[in-house]
């Protein structure tokens, strides 16, 4: 019932989000939507960056990440009315950025095109309810290593970035520790930890606006003619894709790999925190959790078309939820944030990677917990999880990782008897895999 001083628009605002049902209010949402932005505002810098390394300009692909954090975050919280914010998975980039466009060579419009083709599956698994067929056919032990094999590929490219590591004739080595980038990455790995065991608010966006400022004099950045400016126009990425040209044999398992990031990291995520908001039954299910996938599955096609490669689901989302959001009014807010940020493009494209590389290193290096899960003193599912890290970070290699986790499972599972433990759906994968490792060390 509406009182004297309860204003209508607010009234509104409480029935649009179900903000009573919920046990939350207006003051605590836009809080939590504060919390949510400043946990993963960092992506703004960090995803753009990847990509100009990869040779996409470096303005249109701010604008375009931008863009689609913003869209695809607001979708989140007008269609599912949940606190979650979306942005472009590290994972995703990496495997789009290095592995396929600078490793492989294969050009940007047919990586996009690829990741176009891994929303459309995820977007039909969605719509036809079968997501927990995906979960079936994969192995637990694979299933929970990918997310540390993305983990310590993104550490190894925060190194690189930074020059601390590099590679010769005799294959990695140490870099330029003593070198101003050098020296400001060290530091700011000590300081992004000292912050973050301290639950700071804003930890990576502190650290990368401290490393900034500090790499002025350092001479590893240089201040921008202007700090506001128009953002740049999108003409280098928007609908830059090849939808065919994607569909060639050689190219399927890294959809798989794509689609394996993006389904995984948000089926994770929407589960981890709609149970922590309160909102999973007795027996952990999401209700109406269809909602927030197929906000996922769209946003991933969308991304595609604009420049945000890989859109899913950020585990950041949790800054919100710790801080009383409940309802889709804190990513409302989270997305209006964002859409400030086109303002500033200038500031974001003149960070340098001595300020990010601490960022990725982090955030690799945190992503190793999942290996904990396994039970790595029964080497026929140790085995193939260690397989899947160790073959993505050796050979460079996102999709071989998991071609090389995925064969090994099979194989190990059958010369040790243990036929029941395989789902029938991994051997008809088999040749598929054998396929593609060959391909791809020869």
């Amino acid at each position: 019932m509406e009182t004297e001083t309860t204003p209508r628009s607010a009234s509104r605002v409480d029935r649009l989000f179900r903000l009573s049902e919920r046990g939350t209010s207006v003051r605590t949402e836009l809080l939590a939507g504060v919390s949510m932005f400043l946990a993963s505002a960092y992506v703004v810098v960090v995803v753009p960056g990847m990509l100009a390394d990869a040779g996409v300009p470096h303005a249109a692909a701010t604008t375009g990440v931008i863009v689609t954090v913003v869209l695809a975050t607001l979708f989140m919280g007008l269609y599912a009315n949940l606190p979650f914010v979306l942005a472009p998975g590290l994972g995703g980039v990496a495997l789009v950025a290095v592995t396929l466009i600078q490793h492989d060579k294969v050009p940007y419009p047919v990586a996009m095109g690829m990741v176009f083709w891994s929303g459309v599956a995820f977007l039909l698994l969605t719509l036809f309810g079968v997501r927990q067929l995906v979960t079936r056919v994969i192995p637990d032990c694979v299933r929970l290593s990918i997310g540390s094999a993305i983990g310590l590929y993104i550490a190894m490219l925060g190194f690189r970035s930074a020059g601390l590591i590099e590679f010769g004739p005799k294959g990695m080595k140490v870099g330029e520790l003593t070198s101003a980038a050098g020296l400001l990455t060290l530091g700011g790995l000590v300081l992004v930890v000292a912050l973050a065991s301290r639950k700071v608010p804003g930890t990576l966006l502190i650290t990368m606006a401290v490393l900034t400022v500090l790499a002025v004099p350092f001479g590893v950045a240089e201040l921008p003619e202007t700090l506001v400016e128009l953002p740049g126009g999108l003409g280098p990425v928007a609908f830059n894709i090849d939808l065919w040209g994607a569909l060639q044999p050689e190219y399927l398992p890294y959809l798989f790999a794509l689609f394996a990031a993006e389904f995984f990291s948000a089926t994770g995520v929407v589960m981890a925190v709609g149970e922590r908001i309160g909102l999973a039954d007795e027996h952990g299910q999401i209700p109406n959790v269809n909602k927030p996938f197929l906000v996922d599955s769209v946003s991933v096609i969308g991304g595609s078309a604009i420049g945000g490669p890989s859109v899913t689901t950020y585990l950041e989302s949790a800054a919100g939820s710790d801080s009383g959001g409940r309802t889709g009014l804190t990513s409302v807010v989270t997305g209006g944030l964002f859409s400030l940020l086109l303002l500033f493009t200038p500031v974001a494209t003149m960070i340098p990677a001595a300020a990010t590389a601490p960022v990725l290193i982090f955030i690799g290096l945190s992503m190793l917990a999942g290996l904990r899960k396994v039970d790595m003193s029964d080497p026929t599912d140790g085995i193939p999880a260690a397989l899947v890290v160790a073959c993505t970070l050796f050979w460079g290699n996102f999709g071989t990782g998991i071609a090389a986790g995925l064969t090994a499972y099979v194989l190990v599972k059958a010369v040790s008897g243990r036929f029941k433990e395989i789902h029938p759906g991994m051997w008809v994968l088999l040749p598929f895999l054998l396929y593609f490792f060959y391909n791809s060390v020869h």
